[in-house]
């Protein structure tokens, strides 16, 4: 069954905390720059302590010296997994998977969820075609460095999902029918995710923005059991 990760995207430690109490223990969560930057190394350190799988997702995209020292400082956290940027090339990426070793694991952002054709072809600075082609191009530069998964939206999990070849498949934008996309772009359902390669789903507002996060949480959870 696929894992579900819940994307603690607080602005500060103590609506972070609040939203921890009301979750199983040992739920997994994503820490991103927002709560990071807010609550700092030792915030995440206590997560891991208390057996929370953390996904640290800060999409280091840097030189390849730059990324591996973040790379080693971030393994010593005791985390799960950490995000780096197929944009930054294969150097880069070749650097992030030998600093990481058997300590954490590394997946590469292909195309961010907030992108359309149109943002995309602005950051490029030329005409995409299709944005399936250009995350096929970048997950296959990425696993040919050695990443241990890719991220991707579920529109793109019928070209990412045969070449990662086993490793991990990291799907963000997860929402239940009806949920609210916010500014997600290309959003799918548990089941549309699962069935389209997912082994890890990201869930953010539906579950940290509820009224109750436990029985959200519940409810994703029920939505991949069934």
């Amino acid at each position: 069954m696929a894992e579900l990760i819940v994307a603690l995207d607080h602005t500060e430690a103590a609506a972070a905390v609040a939203c921890l109490d009301a979750l199983p223990d040992g739920a997994a969560v994503k820490v991103g720059s927002v709560l990071m930057t807010a609550a700092g190394p030792g915030f995440v350190r206590g997560l891991t302590a208390a057996g929370h799988p953390v996904f640290l997702d800060l999409k280091w995209h840097d030189i390849p010296n730059t990324v591996a020292g973040a790379i080693r400082s971030a393994a010593e956290l005791g985390l799960d997994m950490v995000t780096v940027h197929a944009l930054g090339g294969r150097a880069m990426l070749e650097a992030a998977v030998e600093a990481a070793g058997d300590a954490v694991r590394v997946v590469a952002v292909t195309v961010l969820t907030s992108h359309d054709l149109a943002s995309f072809e602005a950051v490029l600075g030329r005409p995409v075609d299709d944005l399936r082609l250009e995350v096929s191009r970048l997950a296959g530069m990425a696993v040919g460095a050695g990443v241990h998964g890719l991220v991707c939206s579920a529109a793109e999990l019928p070209v990412v999902a045969p070449i990662a070849a086993g490793r991990r498949v990291v799907v963000p934008g997860i929402r239940r029918p009806g949920d609210a996309p916010g500014d997600q772009q290309r959003t799918a359902t548990p089941a549309e995710a699962v069935r389209g390669g997912a082994t890890h789903l990201v869930v953010g507002r539906p579950i940290t923005a509820a009224a109750d996060p436990g029985a959200a949480w519940q409810a994703f959870r029920d939505l991949l059991e069934g």
